[in-house]
């Protein structure tokens, strides 16, 4: 499911401005939803792009057919990046799996602040980009038939300390993805009959991964499930145990999903402060501590919220209870000049997000505002990790402008994935992986046709800098860990 829910009202203005965005004169539609006509390769893009590397992603399928998503059937074929500093000189060449129609291509060895060139190929043809109505997927095309380009940012300035994993969005025990209102138009997508669950399908990808891509830490910030039901806590607690230690690898916040419940299947949890049971608690709090806190990482400080501290059902606004907002303002003048990273569910603010007529895709607007005046007077925190939107999006936040707002797409379907945050002593990057276990890689691409296939307009990122970039920033402050990915996190 998508995370708030909508009235009929709100999802009628929702497919007015999709269908408005999705009709581009002179763009055969066909085109614009990714289904080439004449080619078998589609939906290029350029996920990742770091100083030295970039990764790639497209589909394969057979021109003519329907697999009852809306999108051609799986054709299984090789893929490729031939790629050059010339657009007419494509010599250097990068070969992915063979034999799938889920190509993940990474190329490596590239040089900082250089342009490149590039084609995706596969059956000898190039592969058509994923159509976004607000941007590019692929990179700037160039002048010659789908070949695109990207320039390879400088790295951040000074020594480099560690990872940080940024996710969202788990949902452990959903069972059909892309559900918002009841339009008959809007089809929900379900996994492949004998597949495994694609939640921990997707979270058991994302812990490989992150420790793959070197994360010495991961913060999963909300919807860690469907709706806190005791044995999806389960699963969620048991898999992300894999990456490591909670409270000291990794770090979890509430999410609206994962508040209290009503009902027989809650019954054996403890009590919830606002409502029902309280399954979450149980599973990720110690029974006695706030489901808010606060982290030292070698100099580095995590702050995590608790976005849904409040009664509700879920679909409405975020918020903060009066206690949690006191701690958050006593916390951040206290540390005011701490390098500071602060991660919640609910983003402060969603601009150019379809969503927000709903209302609910952001914090309580006067909480926002408070939280916002507080940044400001704290200079050391630089940035507020959110989720909720399901969607790639930064931005420098309004009267506190030395903070982004990072928004995360969804770890549970399309683009599927997470962003790796590398700390400097001079600055930081924020680089966003798609997962990349075969299992994944087939799932990310069947829930990309949710809402009727316009969902990459959302939730990819409508540049690559939504998903990738590099900020200059005195972190000096920031130690390395001694030995490994088992720290000196403590509570603070």
């Amino acid at each position: 499911m998508i995370c708030c829910r909508p009235s009929r009202r709100d999802i009628v203005r929702l497919s007015a401005i999709l269908a408005g965005a999705s009709l581009v004169p002179g763009l055969d539609p066909a085109q614009a939803y990714g289904s080439a006509v004449t080619a078998s390769p589609v939906n290029l893009e350029l996920v990742t792009l770091t100083e030295t590397s970039a990764v790639f992603t497209w589909y394969t399928g057979e021109p003519g057919t329907d697999d009852g998503l809306g999108r051609m059937k799986p054709a299984p074929a090789d893929g490729e990046i031939v790629y050059g500093t010339r657009p007419g000189r494509l010599n250097r060449r990068v070969a992915g799996e063979r034999n799938t129609p889920y190509h993940y291509v990474e190329v490596t060895g590239l040089e900082p602040g250089r342009t490149y060139y590039y084609q995706a190929r596969s059956r000898g043809r190039a592969a058509s980009a994923t159509f976004l109505a607000g941007g590019h997927a692929a990179g700037r095309p160039a002048d010659r038939p789908r070949v695109f380009s990207f320039t390879t940012p400088q790295p951040p300035p000074g020594r480099f300390l560690f990872s940080v994993a940024l996710c969202n969005d788990l949902h452990l025990g959903e069972t059909v993805a892309g559900l918002v209102g009841q339009l008959p138009w809007i089809k929900g997508i379900s996994q492949v009959p004998g597949h495994p669950p694609y939640p921990e399908i997707m979270t058991a990808a994302l812990v490989a991964d992150a420790g793959r891509r070197g994360a010495a830490y991961l913060l999963a910030a909300g919807d860690i499930t469907s709706e806190a039901e005791p044995q999806d806590v389960g699963v969620a607690r048991r898999l992300l145990d894999r990456f490591g230690t909670l409270g000291t690898d990794y770090f979890v916040a509430r999410g609206n999903h994962d508040r209290g419940h009503e009902g027989a299947e809650y019954a054996g949890c403890g009590p919830g402060q606002w409502q029902g049971r309280d399954c979450f608690r149980d599973g990720f709090l110690d029974g006695t501590e706030p489901s808010y806190f606060a982290r030292d990482l070698h100099g580095l400080r995590v702050v995590g919220l608790d976005t849904y501290d409040k009664p509700g059902d879920g679909g409405d606004a975020g918020g903060l209870s009066d206690e949690q907002l006191s701690w958050l303002r006593a916390d951040l003048r206290a540390h005011r000049d701490q390098p500071t990273i602060v991660f919640g569910h609910h983003p402060l603010i969603t601009p150019d997000a379809p969503q927000a007529i709903t209302g609910g895709t952001s914090l309580q607007v006067r909480q926002a505002g408070a939280v916002l005046a507080e940044y400001s007077r704290a200079p050391g925190v630089f940035l507020h990790h959110a989720g909720h939107t399901h969607r790639n999006k930064r931005f420098a936040l309004p009267g506190a402008t030395g903070v982004l707002q990072q928004e995360v797409a969804a770890v549970k379907e399309y683009p599927g994935g997470f962003t790796l945050l590398r700390v400097h002593t001079g600055g930081y990057a924020l680089n966003f992986y798609k997962t990349r276990a075969p299992l994944a890689r087939e799932w990310s691409e069947r829930s990309r046709q949710e809402l009727a296939g316009l969902w990459p307009q959302l939730s990819l990122g409508s540049s690559v800098a939504d998903r990738n970039t590099v900020v200059a920033r005195d972190l000096s402050g920031v130690g390395r860990p001694v030995a490994g990915r088992a720290s000196a996190a403590r509570p603070a």
